[in-house]
């Protein structure tokens, strides 16, 4: 690897696959897909770490195939968290501007400290604290208050939070398998910076990345995100209802969804048959893939639903006006642009990986959203944190001093 290449690196810790992503930085703004390794992920259950040695062999599978199509070597890596331990919540600081009563890099920290003072349970800890506006004396809707005269300054942000045990375990697998971790980043939050235009962010949008094991939710309004959630619904949710209905193996099932799944039986024709293979050693049988849909479509309205119904929670169904995108490995399916549509009642689109060079057409798939956004957001990311480094013992050093400010603050008799 030449001394000058400035190398960033996603890696998406799936239900179903992880994920490597080596990027090359060609400038500022340019990022240039170098490498790409996949391997099946089976450590992972509903996107939480269940089996760590697992997960590790997976980690470095992925790695290495993705080292040798690059020709360099990894050391550091972006990495995506998600399951429905994750959660987002709005937040409000305020503080009085310093002396100059001109706004320093300092006053927006601790506008963004003080939004942060909230409560939050000692097993948490903050992922992400991400700026939806700032208030300076009255004055709303600014995004860069630096060098602005005021007094008093408010913060208004969006508050992601985690298990700490969850963040631990992804941070552990990947120093075993001898990477460092640069920083854990929301998988709806990275794979907006792969899908979604500025445009869209705009107007409002609703990004939906359906996975195998979660589906992620994220709004945006106004140029900055307003609402997040992770559902533990997902992919393998369809495999599973398919291999019960057609009285198949699991591996069998997930083939048959892949390859025939379609998510709108108004879409199949009648005569169309799939070859269903039987459990115990029976002869396969042939049904019609009519039958298969009616399996599938159910589902997945109950998955739209599921999520409409976190949209209209959060009181931002009115105003995502450029409607919603989908990623994720499960969108591909045939027929969920059209039931996203319907359940929706919202123009709806399939959101593919752009604005990177290199290896594009290798990468334009809806699986790749999330790994190429770790990238993305590594690149915008890299000059402010660049150099930090998390380890597990990190994270556990982090709750232990929750604890024991909670313990201190008990009044023994």
């Amino acid at each position: 690897m030449a001394k000058n290449q400035e190398i960033i690196v996603g890696l998406d810790i799936g239900t179903t696959k992880i994920c490597c992503i080596i990027g090359e930085v060609k400038g500022e703004k340019e990022l240039d897909i170098i490498g790409i390794g996949r391997h099946p992920s089976t450590g992972l259950r509903k996107g939480v770490v269940i089996n760590i040695e697992s997960t590790v062999e997976s980690i470095k599978c992925a790695v290495e195939e993705a080292e040798l199509m690059a020709g360099v070597e990894v050391e550091s890596v972006y990495v995506g968290i998600a399951g429905n331990h994750v959660m987002g919540f709005n937040s409000h600081g305020v503080i009085a501007v310093n002396k100059s009563r001109e706004v320093t890099q300092a006053d927006i920290d601790r506008v963004l400290d003080a939004a942060q003072a909230v409560n939050i349970p000692p097993d948490r800890e903050v992922i992400h604290t991400l700026p939806q506006e700032y208030i300076l004396d009255d004055q709303e809707g600014i995004k860069e208050p630096i060098g602005m005269s005021g007094v008093r300054l408010e913060a208004k942000v969006h508050i992601v939070t985690g298990a700490v045990a969850s963040a631990q375990n992804i941070v552990r697998s990947v120093n075993r398998a001898g990477l460092e971790v640069n920083d854990i980043v929301l998988e709806p939050l990275a794979s907006s910076e792969a899908v979604l235009g500025p445009d869209e962010k705009e107007l409002g949008v609703a990004l939906v990345d359906i996975g195998g094991g979660t589906a992620d939710l994220a709004l945006f309004q106004e140029d900055s995100i307003k609402h997040t959630t992770v559902l533990a619904i997902g992919g393998n949710h369809l495999t599973n209802d398919i291999a019960v209905g057609l009285r198949t193996p699991q591996k069998e099932a997930e083939k048959i969804k892949k390859e025939y799944g379609c998510a709108s039986s108004a879409l199949v024709k009648k005569d169309e048959t799939i070859e269903v293979p039987s459990t115990g050693g029976r002869e396969p049988r042939i049904l019609s893939r009519q039958v298969l849909s009616e399996i599938v479509e159910p589902r997945v309205e109950e998955i739209f639903n599921m999520i409409k119904r976190e949209i209209e929670i959060s009181g931002l169904y009115g105003l995502i006006s450029s409607g919603v995108v989908l990623t994720g490995g499960t969108s591909l399916m045939e027929g969920m642009v059209e039931v996203a549509e319907r359940v929706f009642k919202l123009p709806t689109r399939l959101g593919y990986p752009k604005r990177v060079g290199g290896l594009v057409d290798v990468v334009r798939s809806t699986i790749f959203a999330t790994g190429v956004g770790l990238l993305k957001y590594g690149h915008i990311h890299r000059k402010a944190g660049g150099k930090q480094r998390l380890t597990d013992r990190h994270l556990f050093e982090k709750i232990f001093k929750k604890m024991k400010g909670w313990m201190n603050d008990l009044v023994f008799f």
